[in-house]
């Protein structure tokens, strides 16, 4: 699969919220599209990546 641009092997039965947790991100401050279409935070832990997905993972910055 393709996360922000880079292949990285996908494990089958991946799910969104365990590629989260392998690359380091908390979920409270993200943002995940697959395949174009945005995962509802809810469905983290019961979306499943496949090879071929596009991850892509955008972090929320604050600010003054």
């Amino acid at each position: 699969m393709t996360v922000n641009g880079a292949f990285i092997p996908a494990s089958e039965g991946l799910t969104v919220s365990q590629l989260l947790e392998q690359r380091g991100y908390q979920e409270s401050r993200i943002a995940v599209e697959v395949n174009r279409a945005i995962v509802p935070k809810g469905q983290y832990q019961s979306h499943l990546l496949h090879d071929d997905d596009i991850v892509e993972i955008v972090c929320f910055m604050g600010g003054d």
